[in-house]
């Protein structure tokens, strides 16, 4: 059985209650034990499109327990990274462990050796955990193509690099040494289309302190330079940064700064993960840091910052320029959401967590002031805009969101927002599917905005393994259905990059 709409997709419409069996959805929190080479696919339902061609890469946890231990939360999950190439009509299937220096350690130890930053503990306690300070670098969080290389992101260290066909692991990447070692790189890039005469990858890595610093990045994507570094800036700013994200426009680089602080003592005890030990600040508001990125009107001109509205952001949808305005859409969550010490997250209340919503933010260049309205009031996640307005308004976003219309719950269908109008489209995988990240890959020549596919890894809870979704971008109707051989845990990034 395959996932299928639950209605009629243009209708926007959805059942007042939850619209899941909260068994189908941790269902897909499973260990991976299979990797597989090229294994060819054909659609259950529709037809791979033959103008689709190119390889969709994610990533993201795929090993979850070690000898009977599973880890407190999936983000602790070691980095599988899953390759699916369409040529032709034709799919084919590849998937791979990121083989870092942990990994490889605990495959053959056959256990834990290290602390998880989102509170997986080694066994033993915290008597075995208490100040053990060491960082796994888990490769779990990105995949993104830079030169001859495709590079495997987690935020706290260096990229790992690996054979883009194959998938097999080169080893950690200093990138030439531009990185020293341990030094954070970003594992949320963003690519600049061209505004300033060529295609690059934006990226940052940040150094969390009482004061923080932002190293800007940005790399060449193309032609025989792809892959070396054209500009950086480094700035520093009051507070502690917790960053996993940022936005851009041609001539910013656009950050919010969560007001959020760092308790590390638990996490020195070994009673914590780091992560567990961020708290938001009662009645503090965050702040938009702007940098200007080299090439842009602003160049060479010091940071500007702005307060920010109430709430917590781990996600921007896109950002743009008008008139003295940078205009930024973000997705607020009232509070941090976390998951508790004591809180198995197969268990966990979605009630209890608040929702993230998509909220745009005016922030004047000329007066400083900022102004907020609230532009969907669904439930969403991982949104993103056509690639080529990434940077420049952009007429419409697509984003994974929850099956109900309001209240907090698994992400369960794909929306279309016209981010002028409010029109929304909706392709729903409820009751027994569960969506990720959507991908929104344009068709070659095309002219209109919403002119492509989009593209999705479903968890299927009928079948206990995943789908790959394709749906026309333009109406959101459902292309193809294209059921995996393989069970892939809800993961968080992917890119694809074209033949």
């Amino acid at each position: 059985m395959t996932v299928a709409p639950l209605r009629d997709p243009a209708s926007g419409s959805s059942e007042a209650g939850p619209a899941y069996d909260r068994a189908d959805w941790a269902s897909a929190f499973r260990n991976v034990t299979v990797e597989l080479d090229d294994v060819p696919l054909t659609a259950a339902r529709g037809e791979v499109p033959a103008a689709l061609k190119g390889t969709l890469y994610r990533n993201g946890p795929g090993r979850l327990e070690r000898g009977g231990h599973w880890v407190h939360h999936p983000f602790d999950g070691d980095g599988m990274i899953t390759a699916l190439r369409f040529d032709a009509g034709r799919v084919q299937l590849r998937n791979r462990f990121v083989r870092t220096e942990g990994w490889q350690a605990e495959e053959t130890a056959g256990r834990y050796l290290y602390r998880g930053v989102f509170g997986t503990a080694k066994p033993g306690g915290w008597l075995a955990n208490a100040f053990d300070l060491r960082l796994k670098n888990i490769a779990n969080t990105h995949v993104v193509r830079l030169g001859d290389q495709l590079l495997a992101l987690w935020e706290a260290a260096e990229p790992h690099a690996l054979d883009p066909d194959t998938l097999e692991t080169r080893g950690l990447s200093r990138l030439g040494g531009l990185l020293k070692p341990g030094e954070a790189f970003s594992a949320h890039p963003r690519f600049d289309p061209g505004h300033h005469g060529a295609p690059r990858m934006v990226t940052f890595g940040v150094k969390s302190g009482p004061r923080s610093t932002i190293r800007l990045m940005e790399f060449a994507t193309d032609g025989p330079e792809a892959g070396s570094l054209l500009s950086e800036r480094r700035d520093t700013f009051p507070g502690f940064a917790f960053l996993h994200d940022f936005a851009l426009t041609p001539d910013w680089a656009v950050f919010l700064q969560n007001a959020i602080a760092f308790q590390p003592l638990p996490y020195l005890l070994g009673q914590a993960g780091a992560a567990q030990c961020l708290k938001s600040k009662p009645g503090a508001r965050g702040s938009f840091w702007l940098i200007p990125r080299e090439g842009g009107a602003h160049a060479g001109e010091p940071p500007r910052i702005f307060e920010a509205p109430e709430g917590f952001v781990f996600h921007h949808l896109n950002a743009f320029q008008e008139g003295d305005e940078v205009v930024v859409d973000s997705i607020f969550y009232a509070d941090f959401p976390s998951i508790g010490p004591d809180t198995d997250f197969r268990a966990i209340d979605f009630d209890t967590i608040p929702e993230g919503q998509l909220v745009r933010c005016r922030l004047n260049l000329a007066t400083g002031s900022v102004s907020s309205e609230r532009l969907n009031e669904r439930c969403c996640e991982f949104a993103m805009v056509n690639p080529a307005r990434q940077g420049l308004p952009a007429r419409y976003g697509w984003m994974a969101v929850a099956e109900r219309e309001r209240g907090n719950d698994p992400l369960q269908a794909l929306m279309k927002l016209d981010l002028a109008s409010g029109e929304r489209r909706v392709w729903s995988a409820a009751p027994r599917g569960f969506v990720s990240e959507p991908v929104m890959v344009p068709r070659p020549g095309a002219a209109a905005e919403d002119d492509g596919w989009l593209l999705c890894v479903v968890w299927n809870g009928a079948r206990c393994a995943s789908d790959l979704v394709i749906l026309d971008a333009a109406s959101m109707a459902e292309v193809a259905v294209v059921e995996l051989p393989l069970a892939i845990p809800y993961g968080l990034h992917g890119s694809f990059v074209a033949a």
